[in-house]
């Protein structure tokens, strides 16, 4: 599976100059001509992609995962984490299954991908993950506390579109399905485990 990475409405252009390194966060800045002929220091930032993974089991209930990290409040998302560098969209997607669940799937379907701000160059990718096989335990970051918690498509909709799920990203599409029932039945389909 090619998986092409959208392309950010406002670029860091190729004039731009990196101004930090930092841990998660690279600073970008550059000179931009505005439009009464003046110009002014813009600044971008750019950090790793991340990939968000939602596993449906074969009973066709959803894992979303209850996590705890250092200096969060608790929150309910999906598996995922960031792409390490050099590493392919898909196969950061199957690691981030295997580590937060201890599944494999035998099929990745690409549901999202976009960049949630225009302040960062920073894509997330969503997948669905069907045909799963458990293989091994959990292998948590030392900096994860994750409980996994198995949902029916209807508790997931629900749990998606409150204040305490992380993946805001996908927030829009689950609105549509709460408030739309031929979107309903359609992302229903979607995350239906036996059409792989």
């Amino acid at each position: 599976m090619e998986i092409k990475r959208p392309k950010s409405k406002q670029p860091i252009p190729d004039n731009a100059k990196k101004v930090f390194d930092g841990v998660l966060f690279d600073v970008y800045q550059w000179e931009q001509k505005l439009f009464d002929g003046t110009k002014t220091l813009f600044e971008k930032l750019k950090r790793p992609d991340t990939v968000v993974v939602f596993p449906v089991l074969d009973d066709g209930q959803i894992i979303l995962t209850k996590q705890e990290q250092p200096g969060k409040e608790p929150f309910i998302g999906a598996t995922g984490g960031r792409v390490d560098e050099g590493e392919d969209i898909l196969e950061a997607a199957k690691r981030e299954l295997l580590e937060e669940t201890g599944y494999e799937a035998s099929e990745f379907i690409l549901w999202d991908a976009q960049h949630p701000t225009s302040k960062i160059d920073w894509v997330v990718y969503t997948f669905i993950a069907k045909g799963l096989k458990k293989v091994a335990d959990i292998n948590l970051d030392a900096g994860e506390k994750i409980t996994l918690k198995p949902v029916n498509f209807d508790e997931f909709v629900d749990i998606a579109i409150g204040q305490n799920f992380v993946e805001k990203e996908i927030t829009p599409k689950l609105y549509e399905a709460k408030l739309y029932p031929k979107k309903k039945e359609e992302l229903k389909k979607l995350f239906n485990p036996k059409l792989i």
